[in-house]
């Protein structure tokens, strides 16, 4: 067998193989073989065919070809580990036949993506200032108001529409007596003071009653979301059909009873202690993300291939659109906002995505360098603890069973390990710090 190998750009390497008449005469007689089984030829068993009977009655192309796929599926992978060594192959070889015929050697080639050399810059020492998280009065206050509306009851009412009040509407939205694309709206609930759809709608409201109309024109500010409308006069007419009489609980320790909690000062300091959790979460991920962006800057990456990056941007892609959906929208309907095919959205993220590639290229290339690896022990323990937590869900029982699972969740708390010790590394005072 002969392999020719040459270089491509963008991290591709191409494999011209061939193999000679002689090589290729067991999977001939392999292909007809199986070629035979499937056909049916009268006087003939399945699989018992003679070669230049099946010739004549399906075609010596149909029986090479047969022999090619053979061929090619038991020669590629050894074909590529032994040409190509010191780089790791990613993602699927393209594969396209490029010389068959009856008597001839079989030629195809094979076309693989590589990742890209690296040349790590300082990635140690880089005296980082990390963000600490911290609540304020406000910040309490406002989740305390929000606990207390989640709380409120509601009951309907025959009077006039007051600040504070739900209102169940039907509303019509023009540009110059034309109906707004998605501007009407059927027994819409609205809540009075919360500047619903544009600031001055909610005044516009008080003072009516059920069964009452009111038209009114409102501009749009110039930095809408909804590009259609923003500048704009838009007119309304809004029915009111329902006016509920919102009552929202005292702040008091019989309100924090409703928690299960002894009075009023324990429902704060809980509450100051979730907010602060949260807000430590999110700034060592905003923490991390800068640190990582900074390393990068003094990074120099070899051109990174299209397929992973291609790849990243689809990840990325369906990780939005699961988002849109646990919120409970549509997909659809997210782009119809956007105004932009799920092809222009995927151009909008090759950016990101190419982002996010460099930075597990650098995880990876660090952990290399620094022999920072997850042991078997925290794999183990791991799978324990998500077996436990799982205990019910047979779909994630059975992933966690998978072949690959390990080595995935290997990557994972490896990629955790690089992760603390670089903000072990560039970090003055940080939380995260380890004992090596």
């Amino acid at each position: 067998m002969q392999v020719i190998k040459k270089d491509l750009e963008k991290s591709q390497i191409e494999l011209t193989i061939e193999l000679s008449l002689e090589e290729f005469a067991p999977y001939i007689e392999k292909g007809a073989k199986k070629v035979s089984e499937e056909v049916k030829i009268e006087g003939f068993r399945p699989g018992k065919v003679p070669y230049d009977v099946l010739k004549q009655k399906i075609g010596e192309m149909t029986i090479l070809e047969e022999a090619a796929h053979l061929a090619i599926n038991k020669t590629i992978d050894e074909t590529i580990d032994n040409n190509i060594i010191g780089s790791q192959v990613v993602g699927q070889p393209q594969v396209n036949i490029t010389k068959l015929a009856p008597n001839n050697p079989l030629e195809y080639k094979v076309i693989v993506s590589i990742l890209p050399p690296i040349t790590l810059g300082d990635y140690k020492n880089l005296k980082l200032k990390e963000e600490k998280a911290k609540i304020d009065e406000k910040e309490l206050e406002k989740s305390l108001n929000d606990l207390r509306e989640m709380r409120a009851t509601e009951a309907i009412i025959d009077r006039e529409i007051k600040d504070g009040d739900k209102v169940i509407l039907d509303i019509n939205m023009s540009l110059d007596n034309v109906p707004v694309e998605n501007g009407q709206h059927k027994d819409l609930a609205v809540l009075i003071g919360k500047d619903y759809f544009v600031p001055g709608f909610d005044r516009k409201l008080i003072g009516a009653k059920k069964g009452e109309e009111k038209k009114f024109i409102l501009p749009y500010p110039e930095d809408h979301h909804q590009a259609n409308l923003a500048g704009k006069l838009v007119e309304f007419v809004v029915k009111v059909k329902e006016v509920y009489e919102r009552i929202i609980p005292e702040l008091n320790d019989e309100f924090a009873s409703f928690f299960r909690l002894k009075d009023l000062a324990e429902l704060k300091k809980n509450l100051q202690e979730s907010l602060l959790h949260e807000k430590k979460h999110n700034l060592d991920l905003k923490n991390e993300s800068e640190m990582i962006s900074k390393i990068v800057e003094h990074t120099k990456f070899g051109e990174l291939p299209e397929e992973i990056i291609t790849s990243e941007a689809k990840n990325m892609l369906a990780e939005l659109e699961q988002s849109v959906i646990r919120q409970g929208g549509k997909f659809e309907d997210y782009l119809k906002h956007l105004k932009k095919s799920k092809d222009e959205l995927m151009l909008e993220i090759i950016p990101n995505a190419i982002k996010r590639v460099k930075s597990a290229l650098l995880i990876r290339e660090i952990a290399i360098i620094e022999k920072i690896s997850a042991h078997e022990h925290e794999i183990e323990e791991k799978i324990s603890e998500l077996k436990k937590q799982y205990k019910d869900n047979q779909d994630v029982l059975k992933m966690i069973e998978e072949k690959g699972y390990k080595s995935y969740l290997n990557n994972i708390l490896t990629n955790e390990k690089v992760i603390a010790k670089l903000k072990e590394w560039n970090y003055a005072e940080s939380d995260t710090k380890q004992k090596s």
